[in-house]
């Protein structure tokens, strides 16, 4: 259905694709993948037609194709998902699909017809959780996400491209969404599928091209391929282990602690931080984890219930008393995009007296920021160098106990082996770590146990090591 034959692209005399070959099937899920930096979404944007390519052919159904606007694209049956999602929220399901190329009858947008086609397309993909006439605000990332599917396929689209459709969603928003694909696959669409989750390729794509410094290092069916081998495909080097070893000694003095905690989203909490421990915190999506961790901080406080150190009531009180959060959104809530790396690096140290706890270059190479240059701006950063300039943030201030709100989500692999190395290098120095994250395998990887949260209410604390399913069963309430 696709052939892109020699593809090259340049980037203000930097080389970002040279040479890149890729074929896509009908009624096939072909994953795309590699580190950040090694091409995906300069190609994924040729396909789309964002991007004219320097050198290359792009054919569809044989045909040679001259993608050099977005609607060429559209009308050869290419369409792409962007992870930043392009609703508008305030307008209905139908309106979002229909953006753009409303029916018209008599002069008047026929909103009936923009409906009615809606409902139709719903029902094909056995979408039944909202109607076309609600609004888009109203609805969660995961629903967000099917109306991006409906809207392609609302316009003939043969080939869909999703670039890390599930990094925003939690493990059984994922599933439902897995499901969709093969649905897709199904009606015979060839299904483009870029992902920095392996379980999720090896569960749902029938090849896997890597990508590695803008070359293509290979086209194999998964079902050849390992986890070990991706990965060192990716890299270019073995990762014996995704997870560093556990703490080897008891963990130390509570450093935090809360008794009857709550507030509107928020119930009887009872969790103490040890000094040297990470512990992670689970939950489906709305349970309450990015709100813990808020009222913790001082962000979303806590309105009831015993804390110590005492209670902070503003982010500035929770900085005071030693509590740093790496927030969940790292663009919109923990960097300033058109800053310097050392001017973000500064931003929480510029807001407390004297001089950050150790020199700003320092930081960013114990964070290891690749490369450490202090005067780039953090917006021409991949997503997992800015991950690293918030946590350079925070440890500038030293803080006592750190909390993590999906500290790799949208990071590819050799970023994620960094960060969880830096998170259980922080807790053997003697910080006490809260971590949260969607992904089960890395949540019991990192963590020395585990509390599970359910309606805003802990229901359970496991041990290092439990299983997914124990997880789950306190997470649903099973």
């Amino acid at each position: 259905m696709l052939r892109m034959t020699g593809i090259g692209k340049s980037f203000s005399g930097t080389r970002v694709l040279s040479g890149v070959d890729l074929e896509v099937r009908p009624g096939e899920v072909h994953a795309l993948v590699g580190e950040n930096g090694a091409g995906k979404s300069t190609l994924m944007k040729i396909l789309a037609g964002v991007h004219v390519p320097d050198e290359g052919t792009v054919e569809i159904d044989d045909r040679a194709r001259h993608l050099r606007h977005p609607l060429d694209a559209q009308r050869a049956g290419v369409s792409i998902i962007y992870q930043e999602l392009t609703l508008l929220p305030d307008r209905t399901v139908a309106e979002n699909v229909f953006l753009g190329r409303e029916p018209r009858s008599r002069g008047l947008v026929d909103r009936a017809a923009m409906e009615s086609t809606t409902a139709r397309l719903l029902e094909e993909i056995g979408e039944r959780s909202f109607r076309p006439r609600d609004l888009v605000r109203r609805l969660s990332v995961a629903q967000q996400q099917v109306v991006e599917i409906v809207k392609a396929l609302s316009v003939d689209a043969r080939i869909v491209v999703m670039d890390e459709p599930t990094a925003a969603l939690a493990e059984h928003e994922a599933e439902l969404l897995h499901g969709l694909v093969r649905r897709l696959r199904e009606r015979g669409i060839a299904v483009l599928y870029i992902s920095h989750r392996l379980r999720e390729i090896f569960a749902l794509a029938d090849r896997v091209t890597v990508l590695k410094d803008g070359v293509k290092v290979t086209t194999e069916t998964v079902d050849r391929l390992t986890t070990a081998d991706l990965v060192r495909l990716m890299v270019g080097r073995d990762l014996t282990d995704y997870y560093p070893p556990r703490a080897t000694r008891p963990a130390g003095d509570v450093l935090l602690s809360v008794r009857g905690g709550g507030n509107a989203k928020l119930d009887g909490v009872d969790l103490d931080l040890r000094a040297g421990e990470i512990v992670g915190l689970a939950g489906l999506q709305g349970a309450g984890r990015t709100e813990l961790a808020k009222a913790l901080f001082g962000a979303d406080p806590f309105t009831r219930g015993e804390m110590t150190p005492r209670r902070p009531r503003s982010v500035r009180e929770g900085i005071a008393a030693g509590i740093g959060l790496v927030t969940e959104d790292r663009k919109s809530e923990g960097l300033a995009l058109n800053q310097s790396v050392r001017d973000n690096a500064l931003l929480v140290a510029r807001t407390r007296r004297g001089n950050p706890a150790a020199p700003v270059l320092r930081l960013l190479e114990r964070v290891r920021l690749a490369p450490p240059r202090p005067e780039q701006e953090v917006r021409h950063l991949s997503g997992g160098n800015q991950q690293k300039v918030v946590l350079a943030k925070w440890l500038t201030v030293a803080p006592r106990v750190l909390l993590f709100d999906e500290p790799t989500r949208g990071v590819d692999v050799g970023a994620k082996a960094a960060i969880h190395d830096l998170v259980r290098e922080l807790a053997d120095d003697g910080m006490a770590v809260l971590m949260i994250s969607s992904e089960l395998p890395e949540l019991i990887g990192m963590s020395d146990r585990v509390v599970v949260l359910r309606d805003g209410r802990i229901t359970g604390h496991l041990p290092a090591g439990s299983s997914e399913e124990a997880v789950m069963h306190l997470a649903a309430g099973s």
